[in-house]
């Protein structure tokens, strides 16, 4: 958890989910009141997490793949001839027409490419967390703890996917910060079931036959780069 701290959007998880109007670091600096005891609410948490027996669980790996049209065909490490999964994703509709697919080199060009796929969870025991909080009537803890393990889960995808980037030799600049990667200005592109570029929440089920993530409770991340 303490590797992941550091990769955990605080503006979005105090002004997003905790509902603080304004630039967290700004209001910080201006000694803020509502500011400062959120900040320091979230730090108690994580402090409490940190001290507990409170742990966050990953796996990736990487896949041989094509794409054919908009398609992507991936293979089993094992045998390139089998095809273990297909993804279809959909294409822009406007200008520049793009699909997930056109990241990929195409069946007709005669070479692999490979795809990486993972999922992340910072969920274990929240929820048993949470419902305590709120059974004493600390209701903004209640909500708070959920909106730390969420932040924590996004925070931890964060981290997996510079390990990833790392391990495929597209390395972030030793110049890169924190704020540049929260705006993905990095080599590489992260992409969650769901969102616009691949929509189909039911292709979940095909990454967890790919990556059989059966060890890994409460998953609240779904991720795929290319």
């Amino acid at each position: 958890l303490s590797t992941v701290m550091p990769y955990v959007n605080k503006q979005m998880l105090i002004g997003h989910h905790l509902g603080l109007k304004g630039k967290l670091s700004t209001l910080l600096e201006q000694e803020d009141e509502k500011a400062i005891a959120l900040n320091d609410l979230v730090n108690s948490l994580y402090d409490d997490l940190n001290n507990s027996n409170y742990n966050i669980s990953g796996v990736y790996r990487f896949f041989p793949a094509q794409s054919d049209g908009n398609k992507v065909l991936v293979y089993n490490p094992d045998n390139q001839n089998e095809v273990l999964e297909e993804f279809t994703f959909p294409r822009q509709a406007t200008a520049p027409f793009l699909c997930l697919a056109d990241y990929v080199k195409p069946v007709s060009s005669g070479e692999m490419d490979y795809v990486a796929f993972f999922v992340v969870t910072a969920g274990k025991g929240i929820r048993a967390r949470s419902l305590i909080f709120k059974e004493n009537g600390e209701f903004l803890k209640s909500h708070a703890i959920q909106s730390v393990a969420l932040e924590t889960a996004e925070g931890f995808a964060e981290r997996m996917h510079q390990i990833i980037r790392d391990k495929w030799g597209i390395a972030d600049d030793i110049e890169m910060t924190m704020k540049d990667r929260f705006a993905a200005k990095y080599i590489g592109q992260r992409f969650s079931f769901g969102y616009p570029a691949c929509p189909n929440l039911e292709d979940q089920e095909k990454l967890f036959r790919l990556l059989k993530p059966e060890d890994i409770s409460s998953i609240l991340c779904l991720l795929l780069i290319s």
